[in-house]
């Protein structure tokens, strides 16, 4: 399922995208989801602490709309950070 289908705004993915390139901001990134099991991503509440946390790190001020579509994409993937397909799925998803 295509992030736009929730309502994420192209620049917005552009933007992030830009960010995640710079060394120090991937790493802070990766430290922040070590950890992360599946179940923590099908948690809403654990979900939306972790777009927060990430919204911070990329210094992106999110509203409250933009970070309901961000939680309900992340929910409706059923991600499992162990599965190098469903990772492979995202990476393409975002290229």
């Amino acid at each position: 399922m295509s992030w736009q289908k929730f309502g994420i705004r192209p620049d917005l993915v552009e933007r992030v995208k830009f960010k995640m390139k710079n060394p120090a901001i991937k790493d802070r990134m990766m430290v922040m989801l070590e950890g992360v099991t599946k179940y923590d991503l099908q948690d809403r509440a654990k979900v939306r602490r972790l777009v927060k946390s990430a919204a911070r790190i990329l210094n992106e001020p999110l509203t409250e709309v933009q970070e309901e579509q961000l939680v309900s994409f992340i929910l409706a993937q059923k991600i499992d950070p162990n599965n190098t397909l469903h990772l492979i799925k995202l990476w393409a998803m975002f290229r």
